[in-house]
């Protein structure tokens, strides 16, 4: 195994509680033909469209602070699906989750807002339907006109909805003729939504953001230009490792940051601190590490780091050697020679994909390492064409902070099943659709 520093990065995870079960080391690949077969939207003839009830499954799941939308990305992301079908004289209805109700309707996770966002971004109304079964909704459903937007409420006020029951589907496809899934962000869960309400409405497509993150996600990692680099952070090896372990084989180099690295430094028997180390991911840390060598991969290990007294974002903070961390310390983010081994790193790749930040970049005092990161990833795009490709929640979010998202390639809307689309599993919501003639 090539390394590029004398140790691991050592970083403290914003939410080090938690950690996820252990995964199958190594898992079964999907197909790259079996996601590049499936019909989209632009495969079906006007005729097809036109006065016809279009289910659109979209992934409006947006951040709230009360009423109040602080990120209307995903709702944003949905628009063109939308004003495409339109434009083909669909009449539209558009169904979602909010949030995790956990006893039928709240209020606070009612879609009234999304719609209201939804109405302003396509200049007309979209009706918000009282529920998203029943009678009254089968009343506005045929009540409506082509080129009309509706949208059905929370489908997760029902408990069936994630149970994928029988009964539940087939009332939520009822006053429908067809079905397009345009919701990435929830591909990997067999829901009603998502998936069973493909077996009552033909044909089930795919919308436009559906078919971009495939193409970009699937399409990277099966046939991305090389060299091919993958930048794996975020706070636990436990939850990252299959689809770390699915990168190894596809990229020729990785970047391994977040409090994510402070078990391999263990594994390496270094001393961590106070640092977040998962023990029972030690020896997997150490499967990783070998495969590394066995395949003959580059692994980028930061050689400095800032360490904290304390995970606060007030703590007293100074730069070591990887190596050199002191008891009653914790690393919090990539220190400046890292961010500048990364770039030259990098500097020659043609595929990029990221998924975890480097530290804990929600704390001013410890963001410059993941920002560092995605300035790189930046330049390289709008400098040398290199394809970029943002995937996972912290991620995106970091990008959106630091201003920088839009010179990506491609911001992902998925967190969960970007990661298992990494990891090369088939997405349920995405298996179920058509498949091209």
């Amino acid at each position: 195994m090539k390394v590029f520093s004398a140790a691991l990065l050592a970083l403290a995870a914003t939410n080090v509680s938690a950690f996820a079960p252990a995964r199958t080391f190594g898992v079964r690949s999907a197909p790259a033909s079996e996601l590049e077969a499936k019909k989209s939207i632009e495969d079906l003839a006007d005729d097809e469209l036109k006065g016809k009830k279009v289910l659109v499954r979209c992934d409006v799941n947006v951040p709230l602070d009360g009423k109040t939308i602080t990120d209307d990305t995903r709702i944003r992301s949905s628009i063109p699906t939308i004003e495409y079908l339109k434009g083909k004289g669909a009449i539209v209805t558009v169904c979602s989750h909010l949030g995790r109700p956990k006893d039928g309707p709240e209020d606070k996770f009612s879609l009234g807002p999304c719609a209201e966002r939804m109405s302003e971004l396509l200049d007309q109304t979209v009706t918000l339907a009282p529920d998203c079964i029943g009678e009254e909704v089968a009343k506005i459903v045929d009540g409506a006109k082509e080129g009309d937007v509706i949208m059905l409420e929370n489908t997760r006020f029902y408990k069936e909805e994630t149970k994928n029951e029988a009964g539940f589907v087939e009332k939520l496809a009822a006053p429908f003729d067809l079905f397009v899934n345009d919701a990435f962000g929830t591909a990997h869960r067999a829901h009603a939504s998502t998936e069973g309400v493909t077996k009552f409405l033909s044909p089930a497509v795919s919308g436009f953001l559906l078919a971009k993150e495939l193409e970009y996600l699937d399409g990277a990692v099966s046939n991305g230009k090389t060299p091919m680099a993958a930048i794996v952070g975020g706070s636990k090896v436990s939850s990252k490792i299959t689809v770390l372990d699915a990168l190894l084989d596809k990229c020729d180099k990785i970047i391994i940051g977040g409090g994510m690295v402070f078990t391999f430094l263990k594994a390496q028997g270094l001393d961590v601190g106070t640092s977040l180390v998962e023990d029972d991911f030690v020896e997997t840390a150490k499967e990783v590490l070998a495969k590394a060598e066995k395949l003959g991969k580059i692994i980028l290990l930061p050689s400095d780091i800032v360490i904290a007294n304390e995970f606060s974002p007030d703590a007293e903070t100074k730069i070591v050697a990887a190596d050199s961390i002191p008891d009653g310390w914790m690393g919090l983010d990539n220190g400046p020679d890292a961010t500048a081994a990364q770039k030259e790193f990098l500097s020659d790749c043609k595929t990029v994909i990221m998924n975890g930040p480097m530290g804990v970049f929600e704390f001013e005092k410890f963001n410059k390492g993941t920002f560092g990161i995605v300035d790189i990833l930046a330049d390289i795009t709008q400098k040398n064409g290199a394809i970029t490709i943002i995937g996972g929640g912290d991620s995106v979010a970091a990008c959106e902070q630091s201003g920088r998202a839009g010179e990506m390639s491609h911001i992902s809307t998925g967190g969960g099943a970007s990661l298992e689309l990494l990891e090369g599993k088939v997405l349920p919501g995405v298996a179920a659709l058509a498949e091209k003639e």
